[in-house]
């Protein structure tokens, strides 16, 4: 039939066209913010080159790795090494000791930072504010081996905390070498050290805070804990929720510099962690693939604690990572 489309005529397509526009808008988008871009590379290239492309020796997690060999020739031994540290004798004492180290972290050092924004953030005096700031930020960018030296003085036989206990007629403690010691120093040590650094995302959160709800407030007849309680809580708390997230996420990821200085063998019954456990059985003992087994293990579970913890949070709140 004259003027009929034959059923084997190619049928027009806008999808070219349409693919074609959509790659003009991105090219058009490129090469307006090419110098943002450009600016964006070397942070790409940093975690391309440091944070993923290491990521490919993961395998040997699942190999007795041998240098000599390479990922490719190493034996292949699938999850003996992952059975062979739940198996072990350490197993339970890493991860009670990482928990409760992590645990008291989150209970006393969690908080810390808040509280030092909220208080500040009550002082009217600019000086007074400026100087506590500056004041609990310097621990912050003291080299760790400097902040280890520092306790050591602070607890050691004749250190500080022994001459005051001699003074009082008590006799002295060799704190470090008595694992009971061991979590308080480093708990106590950590706050000390990130409390101020911390508490500055919490302050720029508060800066958000519109002053006139402070004073409806007051107008109101609200007094200072009430503003605190109902305005200012309030208003960091997806900051709040955010990074209590991100610490669950890190539950069973310790210190490993500041207590591979402090602990010894004395102390391994509270000090010794995963961390360090991957570093003797790593870097001393030479068994590369067990140390990347156990390694991969912690970070696993500290994945899943981050998207359980992400999934409660987005349940009970508004607040989420995504």
């Amino acid at each position: 039939m004259q003027g009929a489309v034959s059923e084997l005529d190619p049928v027009p397509s806008v999808v070219p066209s349409a693919g074609r526009s959509k790659l003009q808008r991105v090219k058009r988008e490129l090469n307006r913010g090419k110098y943002v871009y450009l600016m964006l590379l070397p942070v790409m290239l940093y975690y391309l080159i440091f944070q993923y492309l290491p990521m490919v020796g993961i395998v040997i997690s699942f190999q007795n790795y041998a240098p000599g060999l390479g990922f490719f020739e190493s034996k292949w031994v699938g999850f003996k090494h992952f059975i062979d540290f739940f198996n072990g004798y350490y197993f339970w004492r890493l991860i009670k000791n990482t928990l409760l180290l992590n645990f008291w972290l989150l209970v006393f050092g969690f908080p810390a930072p808040i509280l030092l924004a909220l208080l500040l953030n009550e002082v009217r005096s600019a000086l007074f504010k400026r100087t506590v700031q500056t004041v609990t930020y310097i621990p912050h960018f003291i080299s760790m081996v400097v902040i280890v030296g520092m306790i050591k003085d602070f607890v050691s036989s004749d250190g500080l905390i022994n001459q005051v206990r001699d003074l009082l007629g008590k006799e002295s403690i060799a704190f470090l070498q008595l694992p009971e010691f061991f979590r308080t120093i480093y708990v106590t040590s950590d706050i000390w050290q990130s409390i101020g650094w911390s508490s500055i995302i919490y302050f720029a959160a508060l800066s958000a805070v519109n002053p006139d709800l402070y004073e409806a407030s007051e107008m109101d007849g609200a007094g200072r804990y009430r503003k605190i309680w109902h305005i200012t809580l309030p208003a960091i708390q997806p900051t709040i929720v955010i990074l209590l997230i991100l610490t669950i996420g890190n539950l069973l990821s310790s210190g490993f510099e500041k207590i591979l200085l402090l602990y010894q063998p004395l102390t391994y019954e509270t000090s010794d962690v995963i961390s360090t456990y991957v570093y003797r059985k790593g870097i001393q003992d030479s068994s590369f693939s067990f140390a990347s087994a156990v390694g991969l293990f912690n970070t696993v579970v500290n994945f899943l604690l981050l998207i359980i913890a992400n999934r409660i949070s987005r349940k009970i709140s508004e607040s989420s990572l995504w």
